[in-house]
């Protein structure tokens, strides 16, 4: 498998992912990962809309993603990869998907995160998650579109 780019953005599949970054990466699918959108009929349906034409579309769970990837499913494919947060990105790469980096694209502000970036905020569990993941040697950076500077995501963690 090819995995061209992964990237966390709460928001999934949204014009920038949609155009920008899948036409950037030349990408044949995208693959949202996320055990509540599988679940989710309406999102499913957002999910489907919001996906570029002509490229295809996996919804999966972490276990059913981490099942296919490793069986070689999509080997012959450019596939962009997308979770929700930084944590569902962790569990793809703690159970071997051969992932070297991913982009922080989009985490809104709650309660309990403080703000790296415009369009970037991370929990104190996040920022551990990130700093164990670069200790493994995984790039992680912190881009909205592919243009922005591929920095990683630790000059932004004061």
């Amino acid at each position: 498998m090819t995995i061209e780019h992964a990237r966390v953005d709460e928001r999934l599949i949204h014009g920038q992912v949609a155009t920008v970054w899948t036409n950037t990466l030349g990408a044949q699918r995208i693959m949202v990962v996320n055990d509540l959108a599988v679940k989710d009929q309406m999102q499913i349906g957002a999910l489907k809309m919001a996906k570029p034409a002509g490229v295809k579309l996996s919804i999966l769970s972490k276990r059913k993603a981490i099942e296919k990837i490793l069986a070689g499913n999509y080997d012959d494919e450019k596939v962009f990869l997308i979770t929700k947060d930084i944590q569902d990105m962790a569990d793809l790469i703690d159970s071997g998907v051969p992932l070297k980096a991913f982009n922080v694209g989009n985490i809104s502000q709650k309660e309990g995160s403080k703000p790296i970036k415009k369009s970037v905020a991370v929990t104190e569990t996040d920022v551990q998650t990130i700093k164990r993941l670069d200790e493994k040697g995984i790039k992680i950076t912190a881009q909205m579109i592919p243009s922005e500077s591929d920095e990683t995501i630790l000059n932004f963690i004061k």
